[in-house]
């Protein structure tokens, strides 16, 4: 019992520790007071645990009370709000609590309340308990209060605000409610009719400024349902989806707002600037939308803030169009726009809490609606309104002058037989000119016009006055005040009078200075490139022709041709992206003009590619000092996003022969032979054209046309290299090689005909060709033998087969096909070629898995790749490079046993290539090697051979 007590007292002790200081005050309820607000009256807590110890309101003994209140939900730790009521009357008074779910008023700006339930429950001290009445605008409790009692309230709140307490009277409340409906309903009937009416005119106008006032209107006509409850009660929803909507209300608003000004003042007409802001602002807005499906109140903060800063800037706008360019859509729309700022600026006031009347958010949204009336409105003045001209009758004359007019074109009228000249005011002012100075004689004219255009302007006129007929269409330049140049176009004829002589030159005059701009761009872009501003191609071969031409009448020119390709270069727009490599490639132009002097041409006459005529230097000891300088230049490393990039060319020269009178597509293909050759030799490098490049080439072309049809003729073959397990020395695999035996050249090892297959893309057939003629045969051969583990065979897989989606169909035929066992037929990759693009490796080497295919690392050891790549392939064999191997015999074994020992730690197998003699087998099975290959255990063999070496019988196929 002495624990018992001692619990207790500890129990009280803490309650007491939260309770509050002192006793609320009780508000007095009479019988004749409508309503009571209870807001200032209320007391808040904030509790640590889900029980609350609240001190009564005295009653009419004096005595304070204590009374505990457990939060409904256990672990809920809710905020709660204490108030008091006194009932001194003789009789017993209902009354209606009310807190609003929203309230406009004090809401805020930065994350405002977006309303919600604010009650849970109300706990009485004493006498009859409140119950709630279902309403979905507010938390609606009827309080009833005894005769003579005085009775505290413990209410427990769902969150930390409740911005609004009422004590109604049950006739007060529904009268109130009444009207405020009636009110409602005229507002979103307003609302609604205004934005089917203003959708009517657009489907009738057509016009941009008709949708945009629509948008608006149904915009507010949203604002307004979600707002006045008429949306909940018609489609109830969750508390969360009412604040998603209404933040998303907000955001439309503020949005169509923008629209409708935008489209209303056509901003785009005026600047484009207009429509890159309006543009970013919309999308903005857009987002906003998004955002109030994950955070209501941030979004309807920035809503709101766009909102007012739309009806600001917009002001400023309309008012600046207004006052100094005069445009009538701008005037018409000041009054409406400054009414929308006063109504912003009161919601300011509002939300803010610095206006706080119970009609200031039902005001507000009628102020809303009567503003977007007033903008109907405006807009209508335009939906009917036509120029007097529209319908009247003009005749031929005023016709022609309309029309004269509206193409903008400038009145040429020359009086011949008094030698003046009118043209309008339109090309004085143009031009800086004073006021009057192209009338007068036609030879004032002269003095303005361009040297180049004097001569032919003067024939043209001369013309039509000799020839008495005729048409005159004459593009001319007139110099500005300035110095500067503008482009006209005179279209005229002759007026013959009745002693048969022209007596004036009529016509229009008109300003085509953008079209002879454009014209001159598309000049210049035809024969530059886009990138560089080099000359392209086409104007670097007019130039050769211009450079060959001058050296057969000189003997001291001796242009030089000089064509570099960038080594590697698809690499690194493979590794850094396009828009990187386009930079680099300016880069490249930029150092390489600084090498020239003005009589040189620098082009880039392909991608990567740029050719040089060199006439500055003539000696070819000078020349090659030249092409070094460049070949150093490109070497200079570029610094890109905090990276150094390195760069190597290939550097072709076609010096000139003196005396020779060679083409131009001879020398440039000279110079281009010579740089193939210097990339062939492994780039960064410069080559001087010889005669027997050419023969090399129409060599190598021979070679490439044969190889294409090698695998048709049956000239390719499938040769097999064991591999050994080191520990009984039993043919565990084969790696297949190809080699070709050409008819006239005899057998071609894979040294010299991949590398053409590879720039080629013939590689990929090639590939195919091993994996199907590995797959048959692997199959023959696990048929014929049961073994554990199976044997297995590996085919190489070149780059190009990676690069290609279909590398997984082709996968998935071969296996489909031939029925090998799962994981035996392997794909060999190099690490080189692994770690060139190891995301998209490590997506394809998974898929290419799991269709059922092994995977093998070839040339472990001698690229850069790091572990964690490692473990991220699914391979399950690597093969150690044989230079590892080969520093056995120097005692250097510390890097292959850290191979052996990492693979073994990855599970994977482990095959050593370049195993020579007997030695180096025992050795590498000492180290823990599981397969090794090599010329110790033989060489390449035909099918029949590897079948005969691994037990299967020939008939298995």
């Amino acid at each position: 019992m002495r624990i018992l007590a001692l619990l207790l007292a500890f129990l009280v002790g803490a309650l007491a520790a939260s309770a509050p200081a002192s006793a609320v005050e009780a508000v007095r309820v009479t019988l004749d007071s409508p309503v009571i607000d209870l807001t200032p009256a209320i007391e808040r807590y904030r509790s640590d645990g889900d029980l609350i110890q609240i001190s009564t309101a005295p009653g009419k003994d004096g005595i304070v009370r204590r009374i505990v209140v457990k939060a409904r939900d256990a672990g809920a730790r809710p905020d709660w709000m204490v108030f008091a009521l006194t009932n001194d009357t003789d009789e017993q008074i209902d009354r209606i609590l009310v807190a609003p779910h929203f309230r406009l008023v004090d809401s805020g700006v930065v994350w405002p309340d977006l309303g919600g339930s604010r009650i849970a429950a109300i706990t009485a001290s004493q006498g009859i308990r409140p119950e709630r009445d279902e309403n979905p605008e507010a938390d609606q409790f009827v309080i009833t209060l005894d005769p003579g009692t005085t009775v505290t309230y413990v209410a427990e709140l769902r969150g930390p605000n409740i911005p609004q307490v009422h004590l109604w009277d049950q006739d007060a409340y529904r009268k109130k409610a009444a009207g405020l409906t009636l009110y409602k309903g005229i507002i979103i009937g307003i609302a609604g009719l205004l934005a089917l009416f203003l959708t009517i005119v657009f489907v009738v106008k057509g016009a941009i400024i008709f949708p945009a006032a629509a948008a608006l209107a149904w915009s507010v006509l949203a604002y307004a349902c979600i707002d006045f409850g008429f949306l909940q009660r018609v489609f109830p929803v969750t508390e969360l989806a009412e604040r998603v909507y209404r933040a998303s209300a907000e955001a439309v608003l503020g949005a169509t707002l923008l629209v409708f000004l935008f489209a209303y003042l056509n901003l785009s007409r005026w600047h484009v600037r207009y429509s890159h802001v309006a543009f970013f602002w919309l999308a903005f807005l857009a987002g906003l939308v998004g955002l109030a499906v994950f955070d209501p109140p941030v979004a309807a903060g920035v809503a709101r803030i766009s909102i007012a800063a739309v009806a600001g800037v917009g002001l400023l706008l309309i008012l600046y169009l207004a006052t100094h360019n005069g445009y009538d859509r701008a005037i018409l729309l000041v009054p409406t726009w400054t009414l929308l700022v006063v109504w912003v600026t009161a919601a300011g006031f509002a939300v803010t809490g610095q206006i706080g009347s119970e009609l200031v958010q039902p005001a507000l949204i009628g102020g809303l609606v009567l503003i977007v009336m007033l903008i109907g409105f405006t807009v209508m003045q335009h939906a009917f309104a036509g120029g007097g001209l529209s319908h009247a009758l003009v005749s031929d004359t005023e016709r022609r002058a309309l029309a004269l007019t509206g193409a903008g074109d400038i009145v040429f009228d020359w009086d011949v037989p008094g030698d003046r000249v009118f043209a309008g005011q339109e090309i004085e002012s143009q031009l800086g000119l004073s006021r009057g100075a192209l009338e007068g004689p036609a030879a004032n004219w002269l003095a303005l016009l361009h040297p180049f255009d004097v001569e032919r302007y003067s024939a043209a006129l001369d013309t039509v006055i000799e020839e008495r007929r005729g048409r005159i269409v004459h593009d001319f330049r007139l110099r500005s005040a300035g110095g500067a140049y503008f482009w006209y176009r005179l279209k005229a004829r002759p007026v013959i009078g009745s002693d048969g002589e022209v007596i004036r030159v009529v016509g229009t005059i008109a300003d085509v200075t953008e079209v002879k701009t454009a014209e001159e761009r598309l000049l210049h872009d035809a024969v530059h490139d886009s990138l560089t501003g080099l000359p392209n191609r086409e104007l670097f071969g007019d130039r050769l022709d211009a450079a060959l031409a001058y050296a057969s009448q000189d003997a001291r020119l001796k242009p030089t041709v000089i064509v570099l390709d960038i080594d590697r270069f698809k690499g690194i727009n493979d590794a850094i992206g396009l828009s990187a490599g386009d930079s680099i490639l300016l880069t490249l132009s930029r150092r390489l003009g600084r090498l020239l002097r003005p009589q040189d041409t620098l082009a880039r006459v392909a991608g990567d590619a740029f050719a040089v005529i060199l006439l500055s230097e003539r000696e070819p000891d000078r020349v090659l000092a030249f092409a070094e300088m460049i070949r150093r230049a490109i070497a200079t490393p570029i610094t890109y996003a905090d990276r150094e990039i390195f760069l190597t060319v290939s550097i072709g020269l076609a010096l000139h022969e003196t005396g020779a009178h060679p083409k131009r597509d001879d020398v440039y293909q000279s110079a281009e032979i010579a740089m193939i050759q210097a990339k062939r030799g492994g780039g960064d490098r410069i080559e001087v054209f010889r005669a027997n490049m050419r023969a090399e080439r129409s060599d190598r072309l021979m070679l490439e046309a044969d190889l294409r049809r090698s695998i048709e003729r049956n000239e390719m073959k499938v040769l097999f290299q064991p591999i050994v397990r080191l520990e009984d020395r039993t043919v565990a695999g084969f790696e297949t090689v190809l080699r070709w035996d050409h008819p006239k050249l005899g057998r071609i090892p894979s040294s010299t005909f991949m590398p053409v297959a590879e720039e080629t893309g013939f590689i990929v057939n090639l590939g195919i060709f091993a994996l199907e003629r590995t797959a048959l045969e692997l199959a023959a051969w696990q048929r014929a033998l049961e073994v554990e583990p199976p044997i297995f065979a590996s085919v190489d897989v070149s780059s190009r087969q990676l690069l290609r989606h279909d590398l997984l169909h082709d996968v998935k035929t071969v296996l489909a096909r031939s029925g090998v066992l799962p994981g035996s037929l392997k794909l060999e990759l190099s690490e080189s070629l692994v770690m060139e693009n190891p995301e998209y490796a490590a997506q394809m080497l998974a898929r290419i898995r799991d269709l059922g295919a092994g995977l093998c690392l070839a040339d472990f050891g001698t690229g850069y790749s790091a572990l964690s790549y490692l473990q991220r392939f699914p391979f399950d064999t690597i093969k150690v490079d044989q230079s590892f191997v080969r520093q056995m015999a120097t005692g250097k074994t510390a890097i292959l046993r850290s191979i052996v020992k990492m693979a073994t730690e990855l599970d994977l197998a482990i095959v050593a290539e370049g195993t020579e003699s007997e030695a180096d087998a025992q050795a590498l099975a000492e180290l823990g090697c599981e397969y090794a290959e090599g010329y110790a255990f033989g060489e390449p063999m035909t099918m029949l051979q590897a079948r005969q070496l691994c037990g299967a019988a020939p008939e298995a196929a």
